[in-house]
């Protein structure tokens, strides 16, 4: 890969994409085609067919995606299913048809079997069923897989799916909604210690930033105190869904900015990674640090950065979804990446993130 040649990043203002780009243009690649959704939708096949056609990027990183925790997978699945597939199924097609050198699919390892043996090798994929709460969007990012490892077998493209782990970092979301584990969990300790310290300025500065339903500019701190109360935040506990005793694997997304220009710049094609003993080719590889944590050690060391004294409320009556999906790293280890941001320094990071937007 050039300096000069076009790179095309799709979900560039996301978590992912946000930290390719600033990836990118800080090795000095500076040839970088980016469109806002209201630019290009994704999911308008004329529309990306045009783009393609009038651009014609040399490199395509799809990272764009309908993203979010357990509680908007298990909301919001039809929307997960159609958005996530339609986007892939025109950006992958017309990568092909417009002859792009090398495609990156961003996937997640949420595709593997709720009970894969752990650590987690490529070739589980498709072995047993799903974990159910995230079943549509898990499905949706196996059709991408197979598309990119079919058109790779049938038109000798070299697209390659990658399958990161649990991400965090810049432009992460706070959203309770819709955010994953590790940003909610942050916010949350954070609103319940500034309601211990009746620290009202803050709260209304994180609201302004975030709002929560029901919430707008009048409400009074009874309306505000309720709200959060319904989401779980006390001044005194917390609450976690679940039991706390699930392991996730996390990866900041910085590092997984730096594993996708690593492979960019791989001078061999890596269409077909590996073999496995049924001489099936695996075209997607997992991204991650290879070590989990249960959440409950999670919310215990994120409690020890923010400095929080309250109690942790674990709901039972809640899903915890994937009991452990630790990943198989080894291969990507041996094409020479590996990641750089431990996990404390990871929170360090995130706590660091959400207190500067406050100010």
């Amino acid at each position: 890969m050039k300096k000069r040649d076009k790179i095309y990043i799709a979900g560039h203002r996301g978590l992912v994409g946000s930290a390719i780009f600033k990836s990118l243009k800080l090795k000095g690649y500076n040839n970088l085609l980016i469109r806002s959704h209201q630019q290009l939708d994704l999911t308008n096949q004329d529309s990306v067919q045009l783009f393609f056609k009038k651009e014609k990027p040399d490199y395509v990183i799809l990272a764009a995606a309908k993203v979010g925790g357990i509680v908007a997978n298990n909301t919001y699945r039809a929307d997960f299913l159609y958005q996530n597939l339609m986007i892939q199924a025109n950006v992958i097609h017309y990568a092909y048809k417009y002859k792009v050198k090398r495609l990156l699919f961003l996937g997640s390892t949420c595709i593997y079997p709720k009970n894969a043996p752990q650590p987690i090798k490529e070739e589980s994929l498709l072995t047993s069923e799903l974990e159910y709460s995230n079943e549509p969007y898990a499905i949706a990012k196996i059709a991408g897989i197979k598309m990119c490892e079919n058109y790779n077998i049938q038109y000798g493209t070299d697209f390659i799916s990658l399958m990161p782990t649990n991400l965090y970092g810049p432009n992460d979301n706070f959203d309770l909604k819709k955010s994953h584990v590790m940003p909610a969990l942050i916010r949350k300790m954070f609103l319940s210690k500034f309601l211990f310290e009746d620290n009202w300025q803050s709260i209304k500065l994180d609201l302004s930033k975030n709002p929560l339903e029901g919430l707008h500019d009048k409400s009074t701190e009874e309306e505000v105190l309720l709200t959060l109360n319904n989401n779980g935040i006390f001044k005194d506990k917390m609450e976690i869904w679940g039991s706390g005793k699930p392991k996730r694997e996390f990866l900041w997304s910085e590092d997984l900015a730096e594993a996708c220009i690593f492979l960019l710049e791989k001078n061999q094609k890596l269409s077909i990674l590996e073999k496995s003993k049924k001489k099936k080719s695996i075209t997607h590889i997992n991204i991650g640090t290879g070590m989990d944590i249960s959440i409950r050690d999670l919310a215990d060391m994120i409690r020890k950065e923010i400095g929080y004294n309250g109690e942790f409320y674990f709901n039972q009556s809640k899903p915890d979804g994937t009991i452990r999906k630790l990943t198989d790293v080894s291969l990507i280890n041996s094409l020479g990446w590996k990641h750089h941001v431990n996990l404390e320094e990871g929170i360090k990071n995130m706590c660091s993130l959400y207190s500067s937007s406050l100010i």
